[in-house]
């Protein structure tokens, strides 16, 4: 049977419209066609492909997987995800924020994130395909050369081609200062790419006949470790200058690794034995472009835990009405039935309002990063961009880490609410659960995001971005100080942002006299700031819904789920604190050895 997916177009509207005003935004950055009409059309046309074209393949794709040809290196994906990739580029999905310059349909980046959350809902495996695309169309648009973009570029945002990210190597994933993969340089201007990668997310599929690998290597004369990386354009067919499509690059997938879920998500090891790749920038510069398609990737992971979230925040909801087990402790609730709807038990009803505060509160955080990427690039006022930037910089690794780790988190919730029924297959929620577990590992691990945050973005920038976010709490918290329905809200509020500050000084004293601080609070301090970014946006969702034209029930339900997460989730962050305090000594202090295990 598994699970069903609607996409949640009322929480979304209310998303955009409501709490960040996308209609004015849209207008003041410039873009004149992404009005209200075209923006609820391009949603409500999103909903019908996802929920009767995908959202079907789901359970196939998990099923059957992709299957690897050992004789040719080719790779099958599972029954129906190719035809769906036609519809999907029949219909105009694969350049709907790509720039018009190069076949795009130049919408804001915020008006793609709703389809990005329904695709990953609907169907995650399958949304990896077009979601590495994404990644290659950000680095070449910002830093390819003019004909690498007339050649690559424009076929990958048409649909016609995909592309990959090929960094991790079988002895190096994070740390790149050790990458091996080679780059000979040609007398033709090309190179010669040699070495292997591994973890390659579409790295080899049926959907187009040439797929463009970006791919890191070194040069001879490179430096050692990071300064020394190169970012090379590889297509699996040969590309000239012009454009013309040559003989098959020495490119090939290796093998299909075998995992715990998104089974209908190619994962390939990749062999390059002297293909010809043409440098993307400026050598031993790789880094720079690898960072513009990893951070939009980052955001897009973390909508992914989202999008997992909520389709198993709705099977359990419904199933939580249907499926009746002993009465409530208040009493029977239907006397004329052998027992109560398990909704009525606390404990089941901590689990779902959990997931419902995670999701939509996740929802807005998510989505205000995405139109950070528009202010950034598109508003008229330097200071407005610069801003924007850093506010984006320092959201990023939370939207990453934390959507997704709230992902595995209210999928197991919602197995939970389904009892040894959920951990079967039938209802598809162990499968969910499953594929929800990749999202904190790929594109940089929950440690990864969170030394990202505490290191780079804390520490070696000097908090740019948090100061930013702490004014945007405080200018809200100011202006409803006296609004006493918003006490509730607005006190703890202020209390936490305090903390977040006053933390950020301790770590940064801390450090000084050791560095492994940083480490010891980074985890934390992410989940912290997570929190923190939440009760904001539920706060600002209850004012929102508030000033709306929505009916009573709306509002309510805004109101007491926020009520929810103020006394039930955000005390998460004294705990966080303790931890933070506690120091590096609490974790450092004692050797472990293999003795025992």
């Amino acid at each position: 049977m598994g699970s069903s997916y609607r996409a949640p177009l009322d929480d979304m509207r209310f998303a955009l419209y409501d709490v960040l005003g996308a209609q004015s935004l849209f207008a003041k950055l410039g873009f004149t066609d992404a009005t209200r009409d075209v923006l609820d059309a391009v949603l409500d046309e999103a909903a019908r492909f996802n929920e009767t074209v995908l959202a079907p393949l789901n359970e196939v794709g998990d099923r059957v997987g992709c299957t690897y040809d050992k004789a040719t290196g080719d790779v099958r994906t599972p029954p129906g995800f190719r035809e769906a990739y036609k519809q999907f580029v029949d219909g105009g999905w694969s350049g709907l924020v790509s720039p018009v310059e190069f076949g795009g349909q130049g919408m804001p980046h915020l008006a793609g994130v709703p389809l990005k959350e329904m695709i990953d809902a609907a169907n995650l495996a399958w949304g990896n395909f077009p979601l590495l695309s994404h990644g290659a169309t950000e680095a070449l648009i910002h830093h390819g050369e003019d004909w690498q973009r007339e050649a690559f570029l424009k076929p990958i945002v048409d649909g016609r081609w995909t592309g990959t990210m090929c960094l991790t190597e079988p002895h190096c994933g994070t740390d790149l200062g050790l990458l091996k993969t080679r780059a000979e340089p040609n007398a033709d201007g090309t190179y010669s790419i040699t070495g292997t990668k591994i973890f390659i997310t579409a790295g080899e599929h049926d959907f187009t006949d040439n797929i463009v690998h970006l791919v890191l290597a070194r040069l001879p004369d490179a430096p050692a470790g990071v300064k020394g990386i190169s970012l090379f354009i590889v297509p699996k067919m040969r590309v000239s200058r012009d454009g013309a499509i040559g003989e098959r690059n020495a490119v090939r997938c290796g093998a299909l690794e075998h995992k715990m879920g998104i089974h209908g998500s190619a994962t390939c090891v990749m062999n390059f034995d002297g293909a010809q790749g043409h440098l993307i920038g400026q050598p031993n510069k790789g880094l720079m472009a690898m960072f513009t398609m990893m951070n939009t990737a980052r955001l897009a992971v973390g909508l992914q835990g989202l999008g997992l979230s909520d389709r198993a925040y709705q099977n359990a909801l419904r199933y939580a009405h249907e499926r009746l087990q002993m009465r409530s402790l208040t009493g029977p609730k239907l006397p004329s039935k052998p027992a109560d709807p398990i909704i009525v038990h606390p404990d089941v009803r901590r689990m779902l309002l959990t997931c419902k505060s995670l999701i939509e509160g996740g929802r807005v955080l998510g989505y205000h990063a995405a139109s950070l990427v528009d202010i950034a690039h598109h508003a008229s006022d330097a200071t407005e961009r610069e801003q924007a930037d850093a506010l984006l910089g320092y959201l990023t690794p939370i939207v990453k880490a934390c959507l997704t780790e709230w992902g595995v988190e209210c999928t197991y919730h919602a197995l939970q609410c389904f009892g040894g029924h959920g951990y079967i297959a039938e209802h598809g929620m162990e499968q969910l659960a499953r594929d929800a577990r990749i999202t904190t590992l790929y594109e940089g691990t929950t440690g990864i995001q969170a030394l990202d945050l505490v290191g780079r973005k804390l520490l070696q920038q000097q908090g740019a971005g948090l100061r930013v976010f702490l004014g945007m709490i405080e200018a809200f918290c100011t202006e409803h100080a006296n609004d006493e329905a918003l006490a509730e809200f607005v006190v703890p509020l202020r209390a936490a942002a305090a903390e977040s500050q006053a933390l950020a000084m301790e770590i940064g004293k801390s450090a000084v006299g050791n560095p492994d601080e940083i480490g010891a609070a980074a985890w934390d301090y992410l989940f912290h700031s997570g929190y923190l970014a939440l009760a904001y946006w539920w706060a600002r969702s209850v004012v929102a819904a508030e000033n709306s034209d929505r009916p009573a029930a709306f509002k309510d339900a805004k109101r007491e789920t926020a009520r929810f997460y103020f006394a039930r989730v955000l005390p998460r962050t004294l705990s966080h604190a303790q931890a933070i305090r506690a120091g590096a000594p609490s974790l450092m202090g004692r050797q472990f050895d293999t003795e025992g295990v």
